[in-house]
């Protein structure tokens, strides 16, 4: 699909793949733009993994598969209620600029959104659905996107969407980047941790008896109330409040209280990652938790590489290139790339990079919209806390805070690869399409 500036010359092109129904009502057919985050990621782990006809082929239970590699077809699709679109960010997969045109532009928050809101609109244009249900499912930083361009399709566009899901979702960098004056990233980890302890059975008995979400929410429960008390005093809390924090930390971690002590009551999430399990010389995976790894330097403060990471880019790759040229029948001889290399990216703001209101603002104009928070237990990317957090302070109004719902999964990062959790998410945001698409 061409973009188009404000001069009207077209200055970049960005692929997509696109399933729809034959023979379909436009007019009550939804359609849904699915993408990446990154900054910097392709398309291609949704396409092959999420909610196409065909997904990558993975070992039991998401895990990692001996090679060579295939697809399948996929038994958790959304097209039985949705055609889907899937589409590459600037300067990955196959989207690029024309020559001539500086690609740094796209490089950044602002010039992000402006394209994938030009090619939206285009895509509409150009295949006569201005008249469908219309729904953005973004991943990771997908989901930052996502709520700019709500907004952006709404401001620039007078386009209205019917609704939004936030797959693996983050909307400010508060809540992500760690700093001595920002004690709310440190609690918003606790609940990961506390999941992630529980997988690999380092948890108390008391503890590992429950379920997961019942840990996650005892986890939830701490990490709000007593935690964030504690870590707002610094350094004026007493020795005997500090041991004491320092035991119900290791209580609800797996780790020890003598490392906790060490690092101020802040462990965080990479530390934890390679302290967790460091006894069996063992590391686990950043995008799914339940993932593990040797590391060369058992003794190191940060992991080597993230096994989880490692995992699915062999078989998404394998796959997706056979897939398009052999299925699909599309071919180019440009480089597919997964990775984009869009760095430095430009934000517009100077403090952390926040989507909140963009995406209550857009909430209010259009009293239709609805949201759909999507959560992966062992997603230690973008952490369940972390939304939560975000979602508590998007609005204080019910007319807006209750167009909000979450879904909650035994998976990671991107919590589709695990056949159980796929099964689950596919039923959750079949029913959120339906009823955000009901008029």
């Amino acid at each position: 699909v061409p973009i188009r500036l404000d001069d009207g010359i077209v200055s970049a092109r960005m692929f997509f793949v696109a399933y729809t129904k034959d023979g379909a009502d436009v007019k009550t057919r939804p359609i849904a733009f699915l993408y990446n985050g990154g900054p910097g990621s392709a398309t291609i782990w949704l396409h092959m993994g999420s909610f196409g006809p065909k997904i990558a082929k993975m070992a039991e239970e998401g895990f990692q598969p001996a090679p060579p590699y295939d697809f399948v077809d996929n038994p958790n699709s959304l097209l039985d209620v949705s055609d889907v679109v899937f589409v590459d960010a600037m300067d990955t997969g196959y989207s690029r600029v024309t020559p001539g045109t500086d690609n740094n532009q796209f490089h950044g928050q602002s010039g992000d959104i402006r394209a994938f809101g030009e090619f939206i609109a285009e895509y509409l244009r150009i295949y006569d659905r201005y008249p469908s249900p219309k729904l953005l499912i973004g991943e990771s930083y997908g989901s930052i996107r996502s709520a700019g361009l709500a907004e952006e399709l709404q401001s620039r566009h007078g386009i209205e969407l019917n609704g939004v899901a936030l797959l693996s979702a983050l909307l400010t960098y508060q809540t992500l980047r760690t700093a001595p004056n920002n004690d709310i990233a440190y609690a918003i980890q606790i609940p990961t941790f506390a999941a992630t302890a529980w997988y690999h059975k380092k948890l108390p008995t008391s503890l590992q008896e429950k379920t997961v979400a019942e840990v996650v929410d005892d986890a939830r429960t701490f990490a709000f109330g007593d935690y964030i008390l504690a870590l707002t005093k610094g350094h004026t809390l007493s020795d005997t409040e500090r041991n004491a924090m320092a035991e119900k930390l290791a209580h609800y971690t797996g780790i020890s209280v003598e490392f906790i002590l060490q690092a101020n009551l802040r462990v965080d999430a990479a530390r934890f990652r390679k302290e967790l399990l460091r006894e069996r010389r063992l590391v686990v995976g950043r995008l799914d938790s339940r993932f593990t790894a040797l590391d060369a330097d058992a003794a190191g403060d940060r992991q080597e590489f993230d096994p989880s990471n490692t995992a699915l880019a062999g078989p998404y790759v394998a796959a997706f290139r056979d897939y398009v040229k052999n299925t699909l029948k599309w071919e180019s001889d440009l480089h597919y790339m997964t990775r984009g290399n869009v760095r430095p990216w430009t934000y517009v703001q100077n403090n952390y990079m926040d989507m909140t209101d963009a995406l209550r603002s857009t909430m209010a104009r259009n009293p239709f919209l609805k949201v759909f928070v999507i959560c992966g237990y062992y997603d230690m990317a973008t952490m369940v806390g972390g939304i939560e957090f975000s979602m508590t302070h998007l609005a204080y109004d019910s007319q807006i805070t209750d167009r909000v719902s979450f879904g909650y999964y035994e998976g990671g990062h991107m919590m589709y690869i695990r056949p159980s959790a796929h099964a689950a998410l596919k039923k959750d945001i079949a029913a959120f399409i339906r009823s955000a698409c009901d008029r």
